[in-house]
């Protein structure tokens, strides 16, 4: 009777050990560092007209490092001042990285009236440097008819990256596939990247419209490298889920690109969007091919 309580005790103590073991395990496998994996909050827009807080916090407790907004208007980002807005990010565990903002020149680019779109630019530069941004971004321009218009934009962008410049802060433009179109002869995305200064002017690539406009990411690294200092990681749904997109081929020669960042885009959706985000940010967090930090 002892010899068989002795066994059970034995047993029941190898079994504590090993739930212990494992338990443990689960743990430190929890606790592993997260990747550095920035939200464009586009793709929670309207979770985040209902719910501005709310929302937030969500996107923190999915794990994102940090976000770039979408919400840029007359000084305030989302309605709240670059203090408030800051602070509200800040509070929720992430950081302030960049945003879409822009003004576009008139039709013609002659009759645009420079005092007030320089006045336009010194307060939304002011308000994105007090709101703790590295960059600023404009998401979109008209399509240029001519490539004296794309000239203009060049030349353009050129002044609003030195002033940008002046303030700390970098200044980028982000593609759709409309770029990949030609104008005159010239692809427009080409001639943008080789009439802007690399100083003054980087590409945001969105590497789904890239293709969606024919052209290979990858190229563009290899042509252009360092240019692209923020890549817009999107698909046509959730990341991965179409098939369209060559993530592992992309982040396996990112380092041509001159990228420093990772921001998550999602527009479209299979279920709700927050949970469209959630699976963005865990494909890119459980990719082997993705490094933890891309910042040197």
């Amino acid at each position: 009777m002892k010899k068989i309580k002795f066994l059970t005790l034995a047993l029941m103590s190898g079994l504590f050990l090993f739930s212990s073991c494992t338990q443990g395990a689960k743990k430190e496998e929890a606790a592993a560092p997260k990747k550095d994996i920035y939200l464009q909050l586009y793709s929670l827009r309207d979770d985040i007209k209902a719910d501005y807080a709310g929302t937030i916090a969500k996107a923190a407790e999915m794990g994102y490092t940090g976000v770039e907004a979408a919400g840029y208007n007359d000084g305030l980002f989302y309605d709240l001042t670059p203090a408030e807005f800051k602070k509200s990010i800040e509070d929720a565990g992430m950081e302030v990285l960049s945003s879409h903002a822009g003004r576009p020149l008139a039709e013609p680019a002659a009759d645009t009236n420079w005092e007030e779109t320089w006045a336009w630019w010194d307060t939304a530069i002011q308000a994105h440097k007090d709101a703790g941004m590295k960059y600023l971004v404009v998401a979109w321009i008209p399509t240029p008819k001519t490539l004296a218009d794309l000239q203009a934009y060049c030349d353009y962008f050129n002044q609003v990256g030195e002033k940008c410049n002046a303030a700390g802060i970098r200044f980028g433009y982000h593609n759709h596939n409309f770029e990949f179109t030609e104008v005159e002869g010239e692809m427009m995305y080409d001639y943008m990247l080789n009439n802007t200064d690399p100083a003054k002017v980087f590409f945001q690539m969105d590497v789904y419209w890239v293709g969606e406009g024919g052209q290979n990411p990858v190229d563009y690294f290899t042509n252009y490298p360092g240019r692209f200092e923020v890549l817009h990681i999107k698909d046509e749904l959730e990341l991965g889920k179409s098939g369209k997109v060559d993530f592992e081929g992309i982040f396996n020669n990112v380092e041509q690109s001159g990228a420093k960042y990772m921001v998550v885009e999602v527009e479209r959706y299979t279920g709700t969007p927050l949970e469209g985000v959630q699976e963005s940010y865990d494909y890119l967090n459980n990719a082997a091919f993705v490094k933890d930090t891309y910042v040197n």
